[in-house]
């Protein structure tokens, strides 16, 4: 098509009416017999129901096709519509970015108060694609005409107010490329704090939990809080650390978060502020390719109570990030970072993408975007991963994605 075809009058055709196979074909059977050229098209199926938009060059006999199209509408039991303009679809302004929304349910009030605010800022929403309808309905916008970061403020108060997940994402080919995921552990990766379920077997969970909740909250001096923490599981027997990594839960859809970014050569790697005698084998049990936590002090099968060692603090987090990064030669914009305490914001900002997984409100505030459903796979859903997807790659390895996904 030359450039001057694109300056020229064309039309405009929209088709609805329920789905069946051939429906396309016969349609552009039709569109073949005018010699017209396919400037732009979209097809979408909603419970049945197809839409087609086809956007072609007007014929020199444009009579003639409409009374073919008339006729293969007629054939087909479909609604027909033609319009005649001149050109292409208007170029996409800059500012180009991708919105998902995830809601579980997903209310009509929240669509209406985000796509509000889109308008108010001036933006346009160009495409619309669901990512997934079960266990959360999850949906994708590819907006444009307004700087990401100022999309991101203004949407990220109005989820708030919907009671909605948002994320606000630059549209780049980064997304596409195989990634480096970073993950904290405790009620991130797993269920719970490892700690508390230590400390429950040495009696005195509920001071400890207490001080936890305090550290994550950003209250209290990370290290600090640790230390006096792990104090008080003096003289427990360390096979309570066997005990607590069998009663460990991963937190729903993690495993096949995993395995399916994995597939994708995506990297994965864990950073904890617990002990490596667990997080190690639950990094070797899910194959992440990097896992760093605290060192556990243990003489004569006992816990003397201390850490050996640096402990692993909210900056200790970020620049293992970017350790990991660097030696897998993977730039940092490129990092996807997932926690939900304080001590791991460092972490949160140094990547090119920060999720607040069910975080502390301070995380939420500071991180780029936030999921609150207790679903590790949505996280796929922001990298543009439908669940369709995820079940039928499964499908092909022959295993059988649980509902809800595991």
């Amino acid at each position: 098509m030359t450039d001057a075809t694109t300056a020229a009058d064309t039309l405009l055709i929209t088709l609805t009416g329920d789905d069946r196979p051939g429906v396309t074909s016969t349609v552009f059977e039709a569109l073949a017999a005018a010699g017209v050229e396919v400037v732009d098209l979209e097809q979408i199926v909603l419970r049945g129901r197809l839409v087609l938009g086809v956007l072609v060059t007007a014929p020199r006999d444009a009579r003639k096709l409409r009374a073919s199209l008339e006729t293969t509408a007629a054939d087909l039991g479909m609604l027909l519509s033609i319009e005649r303009g001149t050109g292409d679809n208007a170029s996409r302004a800059d500012g180009r970015s991708l919105v998902t929304l995830i809601g579980g349910p997903l209310k009509a009030s929240a669509v209406a108060g985000i796509s509000g605010r889109i308008a108010d800022l001036g933006a346009n929403i160009d495409r619309i694609q669901r990512m997934a309808r079960y266990p959360v309905t999850a949906i994708e916008l590819q907006v444009s005409g307004v700087p990401t970061d100022v999309l991101r403020t203004e949407l990220v108060k109005e989820s708030r107010k919907r009671g909605v997940d948002v994320a606000v994402q630059e549209a780049s080919l980064l997304r596409r490329g195989a990634r480096l995921i970073v993950m904290d552990v405790d009620s991130t990766l797993v269920q719970g704090e490892v700690i508390e379920m230590l400390a429950a077997h040495a009696g005195c969970e509920a001071e400890v939990a207490r001080v936890t909740e305090a550290a994550m909250r950003g209250e209290l001096d990370f290290e600090q809080s640790l230390r006096e923490r792990v104090a008080l599981l003096e003289g427990l027997d360390a096979s309570a650390l066997d005990k607590v990594y069998d009663e460990v839960q991963l937190n729903p859809g993690a495993r096949t978060m995993v395995r399916t970014l994995k597939r994708l050569g995506y990297r994965f790697a864990m950073v904890s502020g617990g002990f490596s005698a667990v997080t190690d084998r639950i990094a070797a049990d899910l194959g992440f390719d990097f896992a760093r936590a605290n060192d556990l002090e243990i003489v004569d099968g006992k816990l003397t109570g201390r850490v050996i060692g640096a402990v692993v603090d909210r900056a200790a987090k970020a620049s293992s990030l970017r350790e990991f990064a660097a030696e897998l030669g993977i730039d940092e914009k490129s990092v996807i970072a997932i926690g939900d305490g304080a001590n791991d914001l460092d972490m949160l900002n140094a990547a090119g993408l920060g999720i607040a997984y069910n975080a502390k409100p301070v995380v939420q505030a500071a991180a780029d975007t936030a999921v609150n459903v207790p679903y590790l796979d949505t996280i796929m859903y922001l990298l543009g991963i439908s669940r369709e997807e995820i079940v039928a790659a499964d499908a092909a390895a022959g295993f059988v994605t649980p509902e809800p996904l595991v």
